[in-house]
């Protein structure tokens, strides 16, 4: 017989893990440190196999965050990518790519960039390596040998990471393209050791953008679970 949960802690939970979104538009003001200094000691309450806790996390904010946007965006332009797991447009499926397609629909359409301004889209992706205007990023690299199972702990890591920020108002934004230029990161904040999965944008989120309205749909329940017994 499963326990019964409390309204007030169901109910609770659930505002926070739909509450959470990705913000792509942020207010310049900081995140207090001690703020930050508990958002990040909370995820570290996340799960990962035998304990392994494989995962480095690398925060940037003030001079080196800046430091870091224009080398970012330097290596961008020179196409000078390194990323430390593999990227293909094929490794998405049929529906996968109907939803990414109608997820850049809303987004692009939200920011009022047409679907065939391929020069607007291309200049929107090089601005997004300055973190969106978040005054702080968080990189996270795996430790150990890299497989897909550390990074699995890892992505457990990043979602537990995300709720803590949504739990303390905090917005934030998970950026795959930050992990396009690993050896960049790597160069700029002295990091010898690990493979970088992703770079996550934080801060405090400008609610007058559009851009923070967007609201992507979920697949059905029945598309994507199915209960055996």
């Amino acid at each position: 017989m499963n326990p019964l949960v409390p309204t007030e802690l169901s109910g609770g939970a659930e505002k926070l893990i739909r509450g959470r979104h990705a913000t792509r538009a942020f207010r310049p003001e900081a995140v207090p440190e001690d703020v930050m200094r508990a958002i990040f000691s909370l995820a570290g309450a996340a799960p990962s196999n035998s304990n392994a806790q494989p995962w480095r996390v690398e925060v940037v904010s003030g001079a080196p965050r800046e430091r870091l946007a224009n080398a970012l965006q330097a290596a961008h332009a020179e196409k000078r990518l390194s990323a430390d797991f593999p990227y293909s447009e094929d490794m998405y499926s049929q529906v996968h790519q109907a939803r990414r397609a109608a997820f850049g629909a809303q987004l692009y359409g939200a920011l009022g960039i047409g679907p065939d301004d391929h020069e607007a889209r291309a200049a929107y992706d090089a601005e997004s390596l300055r973190f969106y205007g978040a005054p702080h990023a968080a990189f996270l690299f795996v430790t150990g040998d890299g497989g897909a199972r550390l990074a699995a702990d890892v992505g457990a890591y990043m979602q537990t990471l995300l709720l803590a920020m949504t739990a303390y108002g905090v917005a934030s934004c998970p950026q795959g393209l930050l992990s396009f230029y690993a050896d960049t990161v790597r160069a700029e904040l002295g990091v010898t050791g690990g493979q970088l999965l992703v770079g996550v944008s934080f801060g405090y989120a400008d609610e007058t953008a559009p851009v923070n309205h967007v609201t992507p749909e979920r697949a059905a329940l029945e598309a994507v679970t199915t209960f055996h017994g």
